[in-house]
């Protein structure tokens, strides 16, 4: 724990490194450094002392834990009244900016089913093929908040409407994740939970809007617990019963300070355990080379379609030049909910632990890419800022 918090925080505040890399993305890179790979093939004896099974046991369970928490937060925070308020423009953004990178990433799934090392033990050619696909279009709504924060946009129109954008984009994504975690074999049981959570679901809400408002924290608490056991009973994974748990649950329920500071809490205390257990998994068996390449063509075509999707949707509602650019460079911010995908890709064995690396790597460099190229982009453009449509 000593090494989780100490190590990030002195090179993010020392070396000054806010705005081309957040706090969250440099814990990320030290837990790679500290994974097996790097700390690991430098220092076996001395990885092997500060890592063992039970000191991995015991940080893996609070990383559940907070990213459980965190992707709930995400989901409580969705608001699909507003992107149903501005649907025509909300959908053909949406819909483009997730759509095209996806075939993008797809592209280069393909291309890596032809190399051994890549693809799970567990997974169909469609499952990783989509899996990866998925990877290159997620934008990661948490991350993406506190880079508007940063940026001052976050309560302005333009803030809101990119945020309408990711809040879409994110009930795709894990719908997707349900679809390549499907499993034939107990179709029933997952079916059968699906059924049981929306019944749960309207007796749940109905249940919140009558009890005093410092009960529903805790309550909140115990819904999330046993909607991600059900979803991981059923075959498809608690961080899909975590999303779910939170999608329908209202914002307006919970005071928004205060859900604000949780999110922040978690990310202060408790997400950091989360990055250096995703650092752990990090392989570099294939060789260093062959994943960085892989990692390059997964960035060219994350960042790449993502682009071209918001100009495409920019031409069909007339946005002003350079409009699509900065809303593609932030929406192709990755990070946190693209680890917590692939996370769950690896865990059912769709990837291999290379893959697992190279999408890690796409993450980080694609979320450190976002302030830079936006910042200055912003400021030849204020007038974006106030703009509702």
């Amino acid at each position: 724990m000593l090494l989780i918090f100490s190590i990030p925080w002195l090179i993010w505040r020392l070396g000054r490194t806010d705005y081309w890399a957040p706090l969250v993305v440099v814990q990320i890179i030290v837990g790679i450094v500290l994974g097996p790979g790097m700390l690991g093939r430098a220092y076996p004896e001395y990885y092997q002392f500060i890592f063992n099974p039970a000191v991995i046991g015991a940080l893996n369970g609070i990383a559940w834990w907070a990213v459980m928490l965190f992707v709930m937060i995400a989901g409580i925070e969705l608001d699909l009244a507003k992107a149903w308020q501005h649907r025509r423009e909300s959908a053909v953004t949406a819909s483009l900016a997730l759509g095209v990178p996806m075939v993008a990433g797809s592209v280069v799934g393909i291309a890596l089913l032809g190399y051994a090392g890549w693809v799970g033990s567990k997974a169909l050619p469609w499952q990783f093929v989509l899996g990866v696909g998925m990877s290159c279009a997620v934008t990661a709504l948490p991350i993406l908040v506190l880079l508007l924060e940063k940026l001052e946009i976050l309560r302005q129109p333009i803030g809101q409407r990119i945020l309408r954008y990711a809040s879409i984009d994110d009930i795709a994504i894990w719908g997707v994740l349900a679809l390549i975690l499907l499993d034939w074999e107990r179709v029933g049981r997952q079916v059968g939970f699906l059924l049981a959570f929306g019944i749960a679901t309207i007796l749940y809400r109905r249940l919140m809007v009558r009890i005093p408002h410092a009960d529903r924290w805790y309550v909140a608490l115990i819904w999330l617990a046993a909607c991600a056991f059900g979803a991981d009973w059923s075959g498809l994974h608690y961080m899909v019963g975590a999303f779910l748990a939170g999608v329908v649950m209202d914002a307006a329920w919970f005071d928004q300070s205060k859900m604000d500071m949780l999110r922040n809490h978690v990310l202060i205390v408790l997400m950091p355990v989360f990055f250096l257990s995703t650092g752990l998994r990090t392989s570099w068996e294939l060789g260093g080379a062959a994943v960085f390449v892989a990692a390059a063509a997964l960035l060219v075509a994350s960042i790449g379609g993502k682009l071209i999707g918001t100009h495409i949707a920019g031409k069909v509602l007339g946005w002003e030049p350079g409009e699509a650019g900065i809303i593609g460079w932030l929406l192709q911010t990755k990070a946190l909910i693209m680890i917590i995908f692939a996370n769950v890709l690896l865990d059912k064995q769709i990837i291999t632990a290379a893959t697992f690396t190279a999408l890690l790597l796409m993450a980080v460099a694609s979320t450190m890419l976002t302030v830079p190229v936006v910042y200055p982009r912003l400021n030849r453009m204020r007038q974006l800022i106030f703009r509702t449509t």
